[in-house]
């Protein structure tokens, strides 16, 4: 059984920067900032063709929040992107108080977030950055699992009127989901239908859910598996509608169990639909240098522990 095919491995990052240039086509309102990361944002392209929308800022990535929450006031449509440590821990300050709060129309751009950063170690690999965002009033977090999907969400967050924290990564990872596919926030994506487990997925971790769902039928599990893209808002009918058939749930993602999308899965069903859960998430201590494939199998975020955390939760159904 093979449900998705890989069309090829590509950074999330790059679709962001085609997501960009496409959007600013459309809305000519579209501004960009970076703080000194031009390439590793692939905004370079987005620069070559609108240099007089484009803001370097330099290490100054407070000032860049600033900036952008202002040029919102005149009507623009900024985007501005930094490594995700920097776009969300350092400069929480200014995006509670500028963006969030104010509900300026700011998209925050997160690149190479997570574990599979890799080599940059423990201080860029930001694993509470979910947390730090979706507890923000206002705030729209969207974290896609592919470049086709990164630049479908890059779109779509041009076209919402509000804050968005947009995440995605630094390494080539596969690219399976529709070219032209239509983002919508808030809506979860069935990827397969399952009766025995149900398993929500986001970012990087999704292809893993959808490895461990082969394995996992040769086992005789069925397991529906579910792509969270948006954390929030969280697409609470389409969870609790799975959960009901199911009764078991397994999430995956690159972040911290506290704070992440299994934190925020487990308070709903608490409220409305108690079930076993497992969650495949870091825990609770920092990450360190290393190649991306290698950390996430150290840190117990790849398929065999997707496949022991279903096993584990169908035991306890």
């Amino acid at each position: 059984m093979q449900l998705y095919t890989n069309t090829g491995n590509k950074d999330t990052r790059s679709g962001f920067g085609v997501g960009l240039l496409e959007i600013a086509k459309e809305n000519n309102e579209v501004v960009a900032l970076c703080a000194d990361l031009i390439g590793s944002l692939k905004m370079d392209a987005f620069i070559k063709e609108f240099p007089e929308r484009f803001i370097q800022t330099g290490i100054a990535e407070a000032n860049m929040i600033g900036m952008a929450a202002g040029l919102t006031i005149g009507g623009k449509i900024p985007f501005a992107g930094t490594f995700a440590n920097f776009a969300s821990g350092r400069v929480y300050d200014q995006i509670r108080q500028c963006v969030a709060y104010s509900n300026k129309n700011v998209k925050i751009c997160a690149s190479h977030a997570g574990l599979t950063l890799g080599e940059d170690g423990a201080t860029h690999q930001i694993m509470e950055d979910i947390g730090l965002m979706k507890m923000l009033p206002n705030m729209v977090v969207i974290n896609p699992c592919d470049f086709n999907q990164t630049k479908a969400a890059t779109l779509a967050a041009g076209r919402y009127n509000g804050p968005v924290y947009l995440r995605f990564g630094r390494p080539a990872v596969p690219n399976f989901t529709s070219e032209n596919q239509e983002f919508e926030i808030g809506k979860a994506l069935l990827l397969n239908e399952g009766k025995d487990v149900s398993i929500f997925a986001t970012g990087h971790l999704v292809w893993k859910a959808l490895e461990a769902c082969e394995i996992l039928e040769s086992k005789g599990i069925s397991a529906e598996i579910i792509n969270i893209h948006t954390i929030k808002p969280l697409d609470e009918e389409a969870i609790l509608k799975s959960v009901a058939k199911t009764k078991a749930v397994v999430t995956a993602e690159e972040h911290f169990r506290n704070g992440g999308l299994g934190d925020s899965i487990a308070q709903l069903l608490v409220r409305k639909m108690p079930v076993p859960v497992e969650m495949v998430a870091v825990d609770d201590h920092f990450g360190e240098s290393g190649k991306p494939e290698e950390l996430l199998a150290k840190y117990h975020l790849d398929v065999p522990d997707i496949v022991e955390a279903v096993l584990k939760v169908v035991e306890r159904k």
